[in-house]
């Protein structure tokens, strides 16, 4: 059949037009939302993004983050120009000349998307704005034909987006959703892993290190795959000399350079500054409205009940509710939370406890438990076999062979069969090895804890917080939830109680003293002073520095126990205490958290303020959710107070805490006081300058792992250190405004002469420990008086 020219004409514009037509017509019925909806100009203003939650110091430093994608937004304003120019030059040249879509690509995209089926390649087509709108809005499917049509969608998208927006927003906006590998979405969040920078302080060969990763997170990865990674910058540095940003010979240049990842740190809930303040910051606001079921004594569920019932910030995301009707939510509402913590301080505190523990404390008790052969001391093997058994039944690897149905035999078999595993180290931070897991036990059980806590005494303000040696492989806090037996830095509370009736000046005959209990026995705390003392004349300031038992007996037996517990409330402890004898040489279990809150009110005259560690809370705009103002109370009057620095002054000075003068802090006022639990189990060292109180734990998991003697297992060797080493960088750095020079104010109506003796610190034969018999009359003797 002979067909005319004219209908050949016809059908070939037809054919010809037919795509175009259905190209238009596939876009309107993407417009009316018949392929799934399009997101509103309301959700454009308002992205749903899982947004971190910031943790910010008082020196405007970001410790860490709380997220389920750690992801924090900046404004255009914040990047650094180098990052803008890497982008445009590499992604989307003519961003600034077009409208969403970049017709002079459309062509190209067009055939590899409809003609050339490459759907999933997207054609290489794509602007900044329809890359922000598949970040935004949709996840990329694998189905080429759901894929075609969902590359319409963003077409149709990132038109809207560039109706709503700036440029300029919508680079920042892109900047923000990407995922840039190594746990870290957005530019803010790589800028930090990457390089320990803000997007703004950004160099022309870190920006271009950055921006070759949005398409290929871990094909480019610098960690992972160095060599692609550095040929992916130097072709994002060659598109900027292309496009005019740089000139061939900065880019010749910079192309020499080697990637630097030296700074590298991936940003999760183990690595940077204060892992354990974030924790119990976290702990603290999610709190729940205490339950009296949930604890095991009263005094706990009372202060939690009371903190639930007047302070706002503990359970503040179960407190307060978004505008939606919603409790807030750490991980994904994108808070900023201020704290009081000092990131300079936070690191010093941190480096102190490692150099103390890594360097010196626990290589001398690795190499004591070798040459006694014997890590558990004083225990029978049954009972070793008890603890290590304990241990186990609360692995994650028990407990996932139980629930798989696997026999205790076989459980146990595998305990004891050698495996390939990274442990802990102090030397690198880990150690690749192979043992048993049961071995791996006893390995941990073998190594020293640390808490460690700084505050001001004056607002309160936590400083620094280290709740442990390494929050990756140990997370239980040491600060806040680990109670230990105090030792002798509970004396000073007994003698604030003596201050209320005597001087530092005042004698005692150093005699043992015989203290009647209920059931019929007699109490007799041992000596701790030297022969030539006993039965001579002590002021009290010599016995305090001397860390005189028996005296502290006889202040014990006058005042009376339940008066000593009442003190120590007062001052801000809050864990239990049995109201008996032995309670004045610290056989009493309290955090190092409430210690240091106790002891920071002697240099604030007496007032008492409760350590607090958060300020304001802002929500991801800027808007001020909440403020936080310290409670304190007058608790002693000013002149206790200060009679009670001059006595721990004289522990410092002349007594059992001298190593502090000889080795880190030779000038300046300093009070402090000492302190060492049953068979050296636990070591102590409470410290307080003018502006600064702090507070060291030190010992291991349990109690029964210790030093031999009190040597090395005192406080003055165990945690002293700490503290030193602390306050000896602080004080050279001097933009922390901490002098050597500070002085406690001295009330005016006090006119002792406080330089009554002075004491040789040999003289101290030992520290502070409760005997067996006496913890026996712990558990015995409640209420003596």
């Amino acid at each position: 059949m002979k067909i005319s020219k004219h209908k050949i004409i016809k059908w070939g514009w037809i054919i010809f037009c037919a795509p175009f037509a259905l190209f238009v017509l596939m876009i309107f019925f993407v417009m009316i939302g018949l392929f799934g909806s399009l997101p509103s100009f309301k959700d454009l203003e308002n992205p749903q993004r899982k947004l971190a939650t910031n943790i910010i110091s008082s020196d405007g430093v970001t410790l860490g983050t709380f997220h389920l994608e750690n992801r924090s937004p900046v404004n255009y304003e914040d990047l650094s120009p180098n990052l803008v120019n890497a982008l445009i030059s590499t992604e989307d040249v003519r961003f600034y000349s077009h409208s969403g879509i970049d017709f002079n690509s459309l062509a190209r995209v067009f055939v590899k998307t409809i003609i050339g089926g490459n759907v999933t390649g997207g054609g290489g087509g794509s602007t900044i704005s329809q890359q922000l709108a598949l970040n935004l809005f949709s996840e990329r499917s694998t189905n080429k034909i759901k894929r075609a049509i969902q590359k319409l969608q963003e077409w149709v998208t990132a038109v809207k987006i560039e109706r709503s927006y700036t440029k300029e927003e919508i680079i920042a906006m892109y900047l923000n959703t990407v995922p840039f590998g190594s746990n870290a979405f957005g530019i803010s969040a790589a800028s930090q892993t990457f390089f320990k920078k803000n997007p703004s302080d950004l160099n022309i060969q870190e920006a271009a290190v950055l921006i070759g990763l949005v398409n290929g997170p871990t094909m480019y990865s610098p960690v992972r795959n160095p060599e692609r990674a550095l040929q992916r910058r130097n072709h994002v540095i060659s598109q900027m000399c292309k496009y005019g940003f740089l000139s061939e010979t900065e880019s010749d240049s910079i192309k020499k350079l080697a990637v630097d990842m030296s700074k590298y740190s991936q940003q999760d809930h183990n690595s940077g500054l204060a892992p354990y303040f974030r924790e119990m910051l976290k702990r603290t606001m999610n709190a729940k409205e205490p339950s009296p079921s949930s604890y095991t004594n009263d005094e706990d569920y009372k202060y939690d009940l009371y903190q639930w019932e007047n302070n706002p910030l503990y359970g503040w995301c179960n407190k307060n509710q978004k505008s939606n009707g919603e409790n807030y939510n750490l991980d994904r509402d994108g808070l900023k939370i201020y704290t009081t913590i000092d990131s300079r301080m936070q690191r010093y505190a941190e480096q102190a406890v490692a150099e103390h523990l890594g360097k010196d404390l626990q290589p001398k008790f690795d190499k004591e438990v070798k040459t006694r052969n014997r890590l558990f001391s004083n225990l029978k093997q049954n009972e070793i076999d008890n603890i290590i058994m304990s241990a186990i039944k609360q692995s994650d690897r028990y407990r996932e062979m139980t629930n798989a149905g696997v026999s205790q035999t076989e459980i146990l078999k595998t305990f004891n069969t050698p495996v390939q595993m990274t442990v802990f180290a102090w030397k690198n931070g880990t150690l690749d090895t192979i043992m048993s897991p049961r071995d791996s036990i006893l390995y941990y059980k073998s190594i020293l804890r640390a808490g460690f806590m700084v505050m001001q005494p004056q607002t309160g303000y936590i400083k620094a917080y280290v709740g442990g040696i390494n929050f990756r492989y140990f997370k239980y806090d040491a600060v806040r939830q680990g109670k230990r037996h105090v030792g002798s830095t509970i004396k000073p509370f007994l003698y604030t109680l003596a201050m209320e009736k005597y001087n530092p000046c005042s004698e005692f005959s150093c005699t043992q003293p015989r203290i009647p209990l209920p059931n019929n026995d007699i109490w007799e705390p041992k000596s701790t002073t030297s022969e030539k003392y006993r039965g001579q004349m002590l002021t009290l300031k010599k016995a305090l520095a001397l860390s005189d038992n028996w005296i502290s007996g006889q202040l014990v037996e006058e005042f009376g126990a339940n008066a000593l517990a009442d003190m120590c409330h007062n001052m801000g402890i809050y864990s239990h205490l049995d109201a008996v004898p032995s309670l004045c040489l610290g056989s009493a279990d309290v955090s190092p958290f409430e210690m240091v809150g106790a002891y920071a009110t002697f240099a604030n005259k007496g007032v008492h303020i409760e350590p607090f560690f958060v300020t304001r809370i802002e929500d991801s705009k800027g808007n001020i959710l909440g403020s936080f103002i310290p409670e304190s109370r007058e608790v002693i009057s000013a002149e206790t107070a200060y009679l009670m620095l001059n006595l721990m002054q004289g522990v410092v000075n002349h007594g059992t805490a001298t190593r502090l003068r000889t080795s880190y802090v030779p000038t300046g006022q300093i009070a402090g006081k000492t302190g060492t639990s049953n068979s050296q189990s636990d070591g102590w060292f409470m410290g307080t300058m003018p502006t600064l109180t702090g507070g060291v734990w030190v010992g291991a998991e349990d109690r029964s792992v210790h030093f031999a003697g009190l040597g090395l297992g005192g406080g003055s060797n165990m945690a002293l250190p700490i503290w030193g080493i602390f306050m000896q960088k602080t004080l050279n750095d001097g933009k922390l405004n901490i002098s050597k020079t500070d002085v406690f104010e001295k009330p005016v109506n006090i006119t002792l002469n406080f330089d009554c003796d002075t004491v040789d610190a040999t003289d101290t034969e030992g520290e502070e420990m409760v005997s067996d018999q006496e913890n026996k009359n712990n558990k015995d003797d409640n209420n003596v008086f």
